[in-house]
């Protein structure tokens, strides 16, 4: 267990050893091309570190239900499991099932950094998978997301889910392993029946100039009657009682400052809609694969929009946000697009980290 750093910098340091490696990586990118064989032998070597600090950090961090949310009641739930107690959970029970079983052979702190691996590992894997010898710029991508601190220390079990489905994203081309992870993150998460929801209909419809005006137009239309939709989705029964009670827009002391029209998050949403259009349709990148992520992002993100009013709704929009590092990286690391790419991409990952600094510096610091 880590005990050295104070509870209440745990966050900002993790900004700032985040910042530290974006403008190494920047500075790095103009010393060697990208297909030279010693950069290739320092990203692996350098992605390799990362990935094992990367899950120590988050994975080793004490128990505190005060600066990592949802850590203090999973710790509970464990303890009491260890104690002999049955597991009475029924939704997304599996999880509980799995807290349950890890209680049998190790401790709390265990049980963290094993979840921690789980919604780490599969980050790398895809990028691996994908990626080959470049797959340190896609994990990169993700460690500096903005939502990838969130989702390790808080929204935990959601963050573990679409980890899950991106491991099932792995085996793109292996359906019947693809439908077991996508099952066990629906499992873990009822949340993520959304995009798999949206990964089938990329199966039979997959026009990504369609999706794009469709995201367009959810934002007048969420601005306009947004109020109304969240009702509709409501009585429709998306979900299960949590799920109502997140499409509820009832605003308590605990969800003051996460409801409201995000325009900032939009913009955030942004980044990967223009970097599909640019590459996809402005440069026609040809790629099944692409296109089938790309197609699920604006599904995805366009139902967010369409209750962004409602309360945790950056819980429905992280079911897109999850694939945003990906999504931008993709074509660059496919595709030779520009002379000095590695320099390109360093860029890229610069204005991308920037959102999570600067809403850091508006929100955190």
């Amino acid at each position: 267990m880590i005990t050295l750093i104070p509870l209440e910098h745990y966050y900002s340091i993790y900004v700032h050893v985040c910042l530290f490696l974006v403008l190494a990586n920047l500075i790095h990118a103009y010393t060697l091309d990208i297909d030279d064989p010693k950069n290739i032998l320092f990203l692996k070597t350098v992605g390799f570190v990362l990935l094992f600090l990367s899950i120590a950090y988050l994975g080793l961090r004490p128990i505190s239900g005060r600066y990592f949310g949802d850590m203090g009641t999973y710790s509970k739930y464990f303890n009491a499991y260890s104690l002999g107690e049955p597991v009475t959970i029924k939704k997304d029970f599996v999880f509980h099932y799995y807290i349950k079983f890890l209680s049998n052979f190790t401790s709390v702190y265990g049980f963290f950094f094993i979840t921690e691996f789980l919604y780490i590992f599969p980050m790398y894997l895809i990028s691996k998978i994908h990626f080959e010898e470049y797959w340190f710029y896609a994990f990169f991508m993700f460690l500096v997301s903005f939502s990838f601190y969130t989702y390790g220390v808080n929204g935990i079990r959601n963050g573990v889910a679409t980890s899950m489905f991106l491991w099932g994203l792995c085996y793109y081309n292996k359906k019947a392993l693809m439908l077991l992870f996508f099952v066990l993150a629906a499992l873990f998460h009822k949340t993520l029946l959304l995009p798999i929801m949206a990964y089938i209909v990329t199966l039979f419809y997959n026009k990504p100039m369609t999706y794009i005006k469709a995201w367009l137009f959810s934002i007048p239309l969420s601005f306009v009657i947004g109020g109304a939709l969240i009702s509709v989705f409501t009585v429709l029964g998306f979900g299960d009682d949590r799920l109502a009670a997140y499409l509820s827009e009832n605003t308590t002391v605990e969800n003051v400052g996460k409801t409201g029209f995000r325009w900032d998050f939009i913009f955030y949403s942004s980044f990967a809609v223009f970097t599909g259009w640019y590459f996809v349709i402005k440069n026609e990148f040809e790629d099944k694969f692409y296109n089938q992520i790309y197609g699920v992002y604006l599904i995805c993100n366009s139902f967010w929009i369409l209750v962004i009013r409602a309360n945790f709704s950056n819980r429905f929009a992280y079911l897109s946000w999850f694939l945003m590092a990906i999504i931008i990286i993709y074509p660059f690391l496919k595709k030779q697009f520009f002379e000095f790419q590695e320099v390109v991409i360093a860029k890229v990952v610069i204005a991308y980290f920037s959102f999570t600094y600067l809403m850091w510096l508006v929100y955190y610091g």
